[in-house]
């Protein structure tokens, strides 16, 4: 039975981390209108048969978010009964579910009636939190076997505050970088990394200001995570989850760096900019699961704080 959740946690993982590209390749190809407005439908048919390029891409994301939907739901129900003795179980088994169901509510509705722009957004970064949360059941389910050191580990309040507010501050470098597509100001500034184009300066309109903002966001992240990574190398070479972690974040966010600078100076291809995508979506990952650890040091510093104070021999009063 363990085997089997394992496997089908992975295949989860792995499947929502298809709707988070397919979701970006809908975007990117501007296809999200490829079965009209029409919902669930396509074009108002069960298989349509007028056959466009943007079509399939939409159809094939809806097909695929759909079955990866049923999936969550058997895994959130699976875990919850399995280990739902690990405290943290049954929140990330709702929060998955349900970001998963409005991701595609807010799809629809894209859809059926239209969204602003500063709307859909958040479409990207909502299906990053059920992927997030997913990812987590997963590495749960893991850990009932090896705990990667992470029942004992204790975070510094430094640390800590560092992790829990470059967490927070990557929804708004998520946020930054959906807009920039969802407006179409990905090619606005054709220089990397600042905006020069015709002369030196400031923005001087909406769209560059746009590009410029998330590009801002990506290099404050990129020094954050950079000097986390500094703080863990140098302090926390005993605690390997944190260590290795976050050496994996700042290889993540430098990919992800580089990245976006190819899109810009390859004008937009497809497959660099598929992979910007990724590499994001594995950092957000990532930095989720440090605020798990978080979670637990804070519990575990104060379960030892208890118990120092159990200790202590106490005064006998003749």
């Amino acid at each position: 039975m363990q085997r089997a959740l394992k496997w089908f946690a992975v295949l989860t993982t792995f499947g929502m981390l298809l709707i988070l590209l397919g979701g970006a390749l809908v975007t990117k190809t501007e296809s999200g209108m490829g079965c009209g407005r029409s919902w669930p439908l396509c074009n108002g048919q069960l298989i349509p048969t007028d056959i466009t390029p943007e079509l399939v891409i939409e159809l094939a994301h809806r097909v695929v978010s759909g079955g990866v939907g049923i999936m969550v739901l058997i895994l959130s129900v699976w875990t919850w009964k399995a280990i739902g003795h690990i405290r943290e179980t049954k929140f990330l088994s709702l929060l998955s579910f349900f970001f998963l169901v409005l991701q595609g509510l807010i799809g629809a509705a894209a859809v059926v009636w239209g969204q602003s722009d500063f709307v859909l957004a958040l479409h990207f970064g909502i299906s990053l939190i059920s992927f997030s949360a997913v990812l987590l059941l997963t590495l749960l389910i893991f850990e009932v076997d090896k705990r990667f050191e992470a029942e004992k580990l204790i975070i510094d309040s430094r640390l800590r505050k560092h992790i829990i507010g470059v967490s927070l501050y990557s929804y708004i470098v998520v946020y930054t970088g959906a807009l920039v597509r969802h407006v179409n100001a990905s090619l606005v500034c054709r220089d990397w990394p600042l905006c020069i184009n015709s002369e030196p300066g400031l923005p001087t309109n909406f769209y560059e200001w746009v590009q410029m903002g998330h590009r801002f966001a990506a290099g404050l992240i990129f020094i954050w995570i950079g000097y986390i990574t500094y703080l863990a190398i140098k302090h926390y070479k005993h605690q390997k989850v944190v260590y290795w972690g976050s050496i994996i974040a700042f290889t993540l966010v430098s990919l992800q760096v580089m990245s976006g600078a190819l899109v810009v100076l390859t004008r937009l291809n497809l497959y660099i900019a598929l992979s910007h995508a990724f590499f994001i979506s594995c950092l957000f990952g990532v930095l989720s699961y440090f605020i798990l650890l978080v979670s637990r040091s804070k519990k575990n510093e104060k379960s030892l704080g208890n118990t120092e104070v159990n200790s202590k021999p106490t005064s006998m009063t003749p």
